[in-house]
């Protein structure tokens, strides 16, 4: 009876403040000037006259009455709200929605920071320069947010310190790692945040050369992990990506790992193999650890590759324990060929036929044109549709069988000037041009921008989508370039633009090609990730359900919607929009 005699009370406080704290009007307003105050006094009559200077009198108990009434008037106004409201830690709107906290909330959740992580030197910022640097990406195109502040935990505990603290207070926490972000994944929220940058967090804790593993924290660089392992004579061992990032991409938000790029033909992705365990820090500030540490387990569900690939909307990954795999003699092999549609219809005849390939990638004559002009390479390319192999096998006999089985089969799908490397200097010479591809298509516009995205289909489906996508982008008019990791359907294009007009165009193509690519039983994405870009996409590729289920998930373990908001899940206008247009 009290609780329901409360509730019927709050719209009445709600209303009495109002009341009280509405404007006055008419000659009940005191008009104030700089520098110079005016005083009104109201005749019988009613109307009001400003008193000439000589008459004013000072009336010092009328001020302190006023201030005293005024101040009292706001306390109860601030006590009424959040009592209606809640504090900040339980704040949430009358239609169910998560209301962050103040920006008086958000100073004092600085001073908390700053005293609760006061061990760490340097470890809290808001540098203006460094808010800017974690909130905009020079790689896209997405709206931007400079963050409230910047932490740079170095543990564990740090990090669930940081994340008690943004309960407390509600301030939206945006993991980040890596800064290689194309879909705007590490954008601040428009309230502002917590930017929690991992990259203090770069020990390798544990390494097991005998069960081929260790145990590092996400800020680790897969290529210093490396170096490490020769330093300590595991030379049979390394981490098999191709990308010269962090263990855990946050792809600017927590966790997007790297996906083995090219080398994912060999190796497999990054999300579905790589990773045994996670040690996460979830947004109530509770730490799990996802499984133990051996290869298999058939103990419930497989929690890792949730967090796994989750862009830091579900959990932030602390501690991560990863495979190894063995170091084998590798070599490079380039051909070219008539038309894209006939170097990726070799590459589906190459793969079924059980060779050792570990890399094979697709770039387009633009491409080489590009390179030729631009690259670091001194050789000059035939510019035309291209493939770059990157064998690998047990022996220097088995890459040379290998070799010979490819050249074979390339040549009955046009292929010319197949070219193998003579040598180890010789085969990372030709590799390094594939590496460049980025920063040679951007050099073919000088003082232009490159719009990057990627799609993903099923290989026997890439031949198609890729010649239908040349043939798009050949005639809007902007210059563009394709490569791919074409070994597993997965490929990129880089669309260059200098103006508005041409940006809004570059999007429209891309926009096509991603529907082209899940008309054809693909993704939106097979490597940037989803973030804001890629989001309004995941109705139409996943269904309705499957996407609802993602966001029951998401309200489940974050029902404040602290970790990285706006990222990732379509906007409920987004579904709604999709349902009419299946209706």
């Amino acid at each position: 009876m009290l609780l329901s005699r409360l509730r019927g009370l709050r719209p009445q406080a709600q209303r009495s403040r109002l009341q009280t704290l509405r404007p006055l009007t008419g000659s009940q307003r005191s008009p104030r000037t700089i520098g110079q105050t005016r005083h009104y006094s109201r005749n019988g009559d009613g109307s009001g006259k400003e008193e000439s200077s000589s008459k004013k009198q000072h009336r010092p108990g009328l001020l302190s009455a006023s201030l005293t009434w005024g101040a009292f008037l706001v306390a109860t106004g601030l006590s009424v709200e959040r009592w209606y409201y809640g504090s900040p830690a339980s704040r949430v709107s009358k239609s169910g929605t998560p209301v962050y906290g103040s920006p008086e909330d958000f100073k004092q959740a600085i001073e908390d920071l700053r005293k609760d992580l006061s061990h760490l030197e340097h470890g809290i910022s808001t540098s203006p320069d460094d808010l800017y640097s974690h909130g905009f990406s020079v790689n896209d195109y997405h709206p931007g947010v400079s963050h409230t502040v910047v932490v740079y935990p170095q543990s564990t505990e740090d990090v669930v310190k940081i994340v008690k603290i943004a309960n407390k207070y509600r301030m939206p926490v945006t993991a980040y790692s890596g800064a290689t972000s194309l879909e705007g994944q590490f954008r601040a929220h428009k309230a502002g945040g917590i930017c929690v940058d991992m990259g203090s967090m770069d020990k390798i804790l544990e390494i097991h050369s005998e069960d081929s593993d260790l145990v590092c924290q996400p800020g680790a660089r897969w290529m210093d992990i490396n170096e490490i392992l020769k330093e300590k004579g595991i030379t049979e061992s390394y981490f098999p990506s191709s990308f010269p990032g962090l263990i855990i991409e946050y792809r600017n938000t927590a966790v997007l790992p790297p996906t083995i790029g090219a080398n994912a033909v060999r190796y497999g992705t990054a999300k579905g193999e790589w990773f045994l365990n996670a040690t996460i820090v979830l947004p109530s500030g509770q730490v799990i650890k996802t499984r133990r540490r051996s290869r298999k387990s058939a103990a419930g569900f497989d929690i890792t590759k949730l967090f796994i690939g989750a862009e830091g909307t579900l959990g932030i990954i602390t501690e991560v324990t990863i495979r190894l795999a063995p170091v084998l003699p590798t070599t490079v092999a380039v051909a070219q060929f008539p038309s894209i549609r006939a170097a990726t219809e070799a590459v589906s005849e190459i793969l079924n036929q059980g060779v050792g390939i570990q890399c094979v990638e697709l770039v387009d004559d633009i491409f080489m044109q590009a390179t030729n002009t631009y690259g670091a390479s001194k050789r000059k390319w035939p510019e035309k549709d291209s493939l770059f192999f990157k064998f690998q096998g047990p022996s220097q006999a088995s890459l040379k069988e290998t070799a010979e089985i490819v050249k074979k089969t390339v040549k009955k799908h046009g292929a010319t000037n197949f070219e193998l490397a003579r040598n180890k200097e010789e085969a990372d010479e030709l590799w390094n041009d594939r590496k460049n591809a980025h920063y040679s298509g951007l050099a073919l516009l000088p003082g232009g921008k490159g719009w990057p995205t990627d799609v993903c289909v099923p290989v026997s489906k890439l031949p198609q989508l890729v010649a239908e996508t040349k043939e798009d982008l050949a005639g809007i008019g902007l210059k563009s370039t394709i490569v791919g990791h074409v070994g597993d359907g997965n490929f990129h294009a880089l669309i260059l633009f200098k103006t508005d007009e041409e940006r809004e165009r570059a999007h429209k193509a891309v926009s096509r090609m991603v529907k082209r690519a899940i008309a054809l039983d693909g993704t939106c994405t097979g490597e940037h990730g989803v973030g804001i870009g890629k989001k309004d996409y995941l109705v139409e590729e996943l269904g309705e359900g499957t996407v609802e289920l993602m966001k029951t998930i998401k309200r489940t373990l974050d029902p404040l919607n602290l970790f990285n908001p706006g990222k990732l899940y379509p906007d409920d206008e987004e579904i709604s929009k999709h349902k009419e247009l299946k209706d």
